[in-house]
């Protein structure tokens, strides 16, 4: 994969194969890498993958951050790449700026996958996002928490080295970690504007891991329900990351839903 920074210190990957682009965005804490296995899988097709605002190389300029902060980086980097139409996947955070995006510019898109969705939260479980942010503010260490939430005990037991890395990433400092703060806020205090859901024409794919504590089935199949041309889809023994845990069945759901 070749990197580069576009006029607005976007960082970003583009594969670029004369296909309709695939393009996907990760989630909070983490930065575009995640989606190795994606990019392996898709190398004949175009992809684009880009670090989010504050995540990775990619500066956070503001003071404040908003949704629509990382929909205008979204439509900014792929006019910058003269993209046209395009295949969009989200993860997580990544799911919710993919469904802005799609309520503003859905003429953009061609397809939208929405992975580990968070939808109609109850009191409790915003509350449980609240709480790791005050710990994260706090300095605490909350990677431990977030590889069981994110990954099976059995995948977490085989992959040790893998799970080291990942954690790595979760670790911040300085400007890293205020910006961490920043967007994890963001994402625990979003409320989805259920008119917007019920506005998006675009054909979508909704899919989450059925041990999924935090992104759940009940919510994936809400959200499937609210969308006028959704399919959901239930991934087996998986939890939140299940991009890389079962990317196998994942990819293969992406492309069919693609193709």
């Amino acid at each position: 994969m070749q990197f580069n920074f576009d006029p607005n210190q976007n960082y970003y990957s583009f594969n670029n194969n004369n296909t309709t682009p695939i393009v996907f965005i990760h989630g909070v804490g983490l930065n575009q890498t995640m989606w190795e296995p994606q990019i392996s899988y898709f190398k004949k097709e175009t992809t684009l993958t880009y670090d989010l605002l504050g995540h990775g190389k990619t500066p956070l300029k503001n003071n404040d951050l908003l949704m629509k902060n990382f929909t205008e980086q979204l439509f900014g980097l792929i006019k910058n790449l003269n993209i046209k139409e395009c295949n969009l996947v989200g993860f997580s955070i990544g799911s919710l700026i993919a469904i802005e995006f799609a309520s503003k510019y859905h003429d953009c898109l061609k397809s939208l996958t929405l992975i580990s969705t968070t939808y109609k939260r109850s009191e409790k479980e915003r509350q449980r996002v609240i709480d790791r942010v005050r710990l994260a503010k706090a300095n605490k260490s909350i990677s431990d928490l977030a590889m069981k939430r994110w990954f099976s005990d059995d995948y977490l037991t085989k992959n040790p080295k893998f799970i080291k890395n990942f954690k790595h990433q979760l670790e911040k400092h300085g400007d890293d970690h205020i910006n961490f703060i920043k967007a994890y806020s963001l994402f625990a205090n979003y409320e989805q504007d259920i008119k917007i859901i019920n506005s998006i024409p675009t054909k979508t794919l909704v899919m989450t891991g059925a041990l999924d504590p935090g992104s759940t089935p009940k919510m994936s199949k809400e959200l499937c329900n609210d969308l006028s041309k959704a399919t959901y889809v239930e991934i087996k023994n998986a939890k939140h990351l299940c991009s890389i845990e079962c990317s196998d069945d994942v990819n293969f759901k992406i492309k069919k839903h693609i193709d």
